[in-house]
């Protein structure tokens, strides 16, 4: 049986790998420098041009501009109006379908002997983190957990095996006003709370006892290692 081409305004895109492998169409929908980082930040929500310049600081106006134009161009992305009538940018109900793959591809990476958990990270990428290592085999009683980060705050609600994240007040069980680099070395560097109150790096509201089980769920996986040379 012959295939044909249906795919519609293929002309129109450039085609990098001239590869009917979806993974190759993968590098060529979100390959490009910059853009699954972007997707990653929109995973909880629209964001306004500013708000999303402010979690990718290493970005200019410009190339986010190109960026954003590309990933609505391939039903990425969508624009949206949001509160006040402002502009904003949001995935597409396809967009979010991405997700999994960048949690399985993070959870690769963070195999890599050059993971270095101690860069500076965007609060949503704290909060991708988190949905990525999570050990859903260690939760034993539901929690809400509540994070502020700034202007940005989330809340985690772990129940039924899963940990949906949102943009909403921070409020719950436990909650975290820090930052995202503060919340990474108690999660993952299992700073213990009362020293980054005493550093001044955390004010923290609620049960202790809580944030600490929300906390022994996470762990970094083991580091790959390169197989011995034969001989």
């Amino acid at each position: 049986m012959k295939l044909e081409n249906v795919t519609k305004g293929s002309a129109s895109r450039e085609r990098w790998y001239d590869d009917a492998c979806g993974t190759a169409l993968a590098m060529e929908l979100l390959g490009e420098r910059w853009a699954l980082l972007i997707v990653r930040e929109l995973m909880f929500g629209p964001r306004r041009f500013t708000e999303l310049r402010a979690g990718l600081p290493g970005i200019s106006a410009n190339v986010l501009t190109q960026r954003l134009e590309r990933l609505a161009a391939t039903a990425v992305v969508e624009k949206v109006e949001l509160p006040g009538r402002a502009a904003g940018y949001a995935l597409t109900e396809w967009g979010y379908e991405a997700e999994p793959a960048i949690m399985t591809l993070g959870r690769w990476a963070a195999r890599s002997p050059d993971h270095d958990p101690t860069l500076p990270l965007s609060a949503a990428s704290m909060m991708m983190s988190l949905r990525t290592m999570v050990d859903l085999a260690r939760a034993a009683e539901p929690m809400t957990i509540g994070f502020l980060f700034g202007r940005d705050s989330f809340v985690a609600r772990l129940a039924d095996g899963a940990l949906p994240i949102e943009r909403s007040p921070a409020f719950g069980d436990a909650v975290f006003d820090t930052d995202p680099q503060t919340m990474a070395a108690i999660v993952y560097g299992k700073l213990p709370i009362a020293a980054a109150e005493a550093a001044g790096s955390l004010r923290f509201g609620g049960d202790r006892a809580v944030a600490e089980a929300f906390i022994d769920l996470f762990h970094l996986p083991a580091k790959a290692t390169a197989a011995p040379a034969a001989g």
